[in-house]
């Protein structure tokens, strides 16, 4: 099982400097392109774990291309290539510092803070009676700002357009996008048997002021997703609903008394785990795609990504 890539140091023509995040390397070249690796790492609990998981990256990184290409009519992205299952290259933009969330019901975060007390999040009304998981009236667009370092922290659309953080015409594209790929989103979800609880999306601008949806899309890494059959029975009854997410990974941490706090050792990850992570991930692949998964050769994956890579760049 060591055929999973954790880290990268490729040696790329035109490179300016490489940007190393959670799950992704990203290549600046020339301020032109960015070349990005998604990687097999995984992370909790804002922890990177110890070991990648076979085929992770590949999966990310093929549902995201898939649904950048299901959505390039509703507003432009920044992908132009996926020249190896890990990699996407695409148009450099500079990114917003804000990221939109947006939620069609009540879960995780926005639930956390309902059961404390609070009815309004990121300045946004929530209706009083609601239950854990029910549906919002309409989806509700909660955006967190992007540290650079630590945590996202909540923001209101007002705090962003008075503190300058987005232009005010700016930020109501933002906001159109946000919703006009959450409704694209939730149609496919639906025709898969699912439903796109909530996501975010990262936004930046072209050279030329082009705003451009940019990074991953309806990812589980990115997005909550809930099976559609039997949800409102299971709501009714006050059951759990039957997530498809990595909150199994989570759950597993949890239950091994990890959750990311200071002096806590994260857990040893054996093979089985390890493979069992893998298999859930393909199994995620599959439900949100509707296609069967095509598994890329692991013999020498390091030198198979370097090589498509440098194939690429060198006819662009």
């Amino acid at each position: 099982m060591s055929n999973a890539i954790v880290s990268t140091a490729f040696q790329l023509p035109g490179l300016k400097d490489l940007y190393v995040g959670k799950v992704r390397d990203v290549y600046n070249i020339d301020d032109r392109f960015l070349v990005m690796v998604t990687t097999d790492r995984i992370s909790a609990f804002d922890v990177v774990l110890p070991r990648g998981i076979p085929y992770k990256g590949q999966v990310l990184n093929q549902i995201a291309a898939k649904f950048l290409d299901m959505t390039a009519n509703v507003c432009p992205n920044w992908k132009i290539a996926t020249p190896d299952p890990m990699v996407t290259i695409g148009h450099r933009c500079e990114p917003f510092k804000v990221e939109m969330v947006i939620r069609g019901y009540l879960s995780g975060h926005a639930w956390r803070e309902y059961k404390s007390g609070k009815r309004s999040l990121c300045g946004v009304p929530m209706p009083d009676g609601m239950k854990e998981n029910d549906r919002f009236p309409r989806p509700i667009i909660t955006p967190t700002t992007k540290a650079l370092i630590g945590h996202d922290e909540d923001i209101s659309r007002d705090e962003i357009i008075a503190t300058g953080l987005v232009a005010e015409k700016d930020y109501l594209v933002l906001e159109k996008y946000t919703r006009e790929l959450f409704d694209r989103g939730s149609r496919i979800a639906s025709s898969m048997g699912l439903i796109l609880v909530d996501t975010k999306y990262e936004f930046g601008k072209k050279p030329d002021g082009t705003i451009t949806l940019i990074d991953e899309i309806h990812t589980p890494d990115s997005s909550r997703y809930f099976y559609l059959q039997g949800y409102g029975e299971r709501q009714q009854k006050g059951e759990a609903q039957r997530q498809l997410s990595k909150e199994f990974v989570r759950e597993w941490l949890m239950d091994k008394g990890f959750q990311g706090k200071d002096g806590q050792q994260v857990p040893e990850m054996s093979d089985d785990f390890v493979k069992q992570v893998s298999e859930r991930y393909i199994e995620l692949f599959e439900r949100i795609t509707g296609d069967r998964f095509q598994h890329a050769d692991l013999t020498d994956v390091l030198s198979r990504v370097e090589n498509n890579i440098l194939g690429y760049l060198a006819h662009h």
